[in-house]
């Protein structure tokens, strides 16, 4: 081998190794941070779109807490969230995220994250647990999506 060849071989490896680091880096560049609110009866937004890979941050607030109910196929769901904290995940896996408020299911606060822009588990989200109001709010919510 050539000192041309060894030169021509180094300049490849270098190249190759620039362009996965800027793979990586362009993924976590976009990948957004995105607010949710825990107000008195529910969250805001109730209905989250998010991107693969963006973190999703629920804001601390006294007395409420976010509990995963259903998701995607396979996936295995976040665990719930401890009382009056913020709360921070990031979801990796395409599909309707379906959530609430432990304490308040009953009344209302409920959330969806449909990420990556994938509803095809609008189904199953449909016959998940659901309680009192929720129940209402639940077929609402998936009929806007």
């Amino acid at each position: 081998m050539t000192k041309c060849d060894i030169n021509i071989n180094l300049s490849r490896v270098l190249t190759m190794v620039a362009i996965i680091a800027m793979l990586f880096f362009v993924k976590i560049g976009l990948s957004e941070e995105l607010k949710v609110e825990m107000l008195d009866k529910s969250y805001a937004p109730e209905i989250l779109y998010s991107h693969v890979g963006d973190k999703i941050i629920w804001l601390k607030s006294k007395g409420h807490n976010v509990e995963f109910v259903a998701g995607p196929d396979s996936v295995s769901l976040p665990k719930r969230s401890k009382m009056n904290k913020q709360y921070d995940i990031v979801l990796e896996k395409p599909g309707i995220y379906y959530y609430w408020c432990t304490p308040h299911k009953g009344i209302g606060m409920i959330g969806l994250i449909v990420v990556g822009g994938d509803t095809s588990n609008k189904a199953a989200i449909a016959e998940a647990k659901a309680f009192g109001k929720s129940k209402k709010k639940l077929a609402s919510m998936l009929e806007k999506l």
